[in-house]
């Protein structure tokens, strides 16, 4: 088993252990968190935290509990985006969409305890002592800056705010810098957090998250394109990258964006070759 098979198989343990256990009344509750969480996600987000410490030399089981929280934050996120408010997505990775599976307002209450929790999760790992208190404040100083008004949801506010109206590819960009980049950007420097790295490393990992996130995007744009039938973007209005720059042009959009992310990890050296792959195999990846 590689490093990255075993940090997945880490973060997997991580977050069945994180997720709260309740009776009685509240049976239900974490049944729905469970559901979302175990959809069988690529977990890029949480393994990005890892990949990160490990990289700058520090211990992936101090960055396990940030890990964590940025995929609890990333699972609400997903949860609240296919809401009939938002995307009104039936489906997520082959499973029925949690407002579908337990209802609308369920739905929403589950994004709403996942995206708490996660906040836990980073005040409990100092409590415990798995993470100093400096460290914590730290990462839940980044996690709420990035996935709050001035990032993830300033991108989803500017994706609604352009449904059924015209957007240029500059607006796309900022967009998804906001909604898709910004919280890769929280998992790899909360994984520099628990590494206690420099803030020259910190910067870095900015840059390459940055990249990172616009390539992730446009793949998703380029993917989703399909002769079978139009993507949720296309039926609600919204602007995709082939859309606005055709299939050739995006598809070198995509490797440009990796190219200046796999630029930034020169600063690790001979440890980025893990952090290189991973951003390869997502640019190629099929699904």
């Amino acid at each position: 088993m590689d490093n990255m098979e075993r940090y997945v198989a880490l973060i997997e343990e991580e977050l069945a252990a994180s997720v709260p256990a309740l009776e009685g009344e509240l049976a239900a509750v974490p049944e729905m968190l469970r559901y979302s969480l175990e959809s069988g996600g690529k977990r890029v987000r949480p393994l990005l935290c890892l990949l990160w410490c490990a990289a700058a030399g520090g211990d992936v089981n101090k960055a396990l509990p940030f890990a964590a929280a940025v995929e609890f934050v990333h699972t609400y996120s997903l949860i609240h985006d296919d809401l009939p408010c938002m995307d009104n997505d039936d489906y997520r990775r082959g499973k029925l969409s949690s407002h579908k599976r337990f209802g609308e307002a369920n739905a929403l209450l589950a994004g709403d305890a996942l995206l708490t929790h996660a906040f836990y999760l980073i005040s409990q790992a100092a409590m415990e002592g798995r993470v100093t208190a400096e460290a914590a404040v730290k990462a839940a100083a980044e996690l709420s800056r990035l996935c709050g008004a001035a990032g993830m949801i300033g991108g989803q506010y500017i994706d609604l705010a352009y449904e059924n109206r015209a957007a240029d590819a500059e607006i796309l960009f900022q967009q998804d810098a906001l909604k898709t980049a910004a919280l890769i950007e929280a998992a790899c420097v909360l994984g520099l957090v628990a590494a206690e790295a420099d803030e020259e490393k910190i910067a870095a990992a900015r840059a390459f998250a940055k990249g990172l996130g616009l390539a992730f995007q446009i793949t998703d744009d380029i993917l989703e394109v399909s002769e079978e039938g139009a993507s949720s973007d296309e039926i609600n209005g919204k602007a995709t990258y082939v859309g606005l720059l055709g299939m050739e042009q995006a598809r070198a959009r995509a490797a440009e964006y990796t190219q200046s992310a796999v630029d930034a990890l020169a600063i690790l050296g001979d440890r980025a070759g893990e952090l290189q792959q991973l951003a390869d195999a997502l640019l190629r990846r099929t699904k």
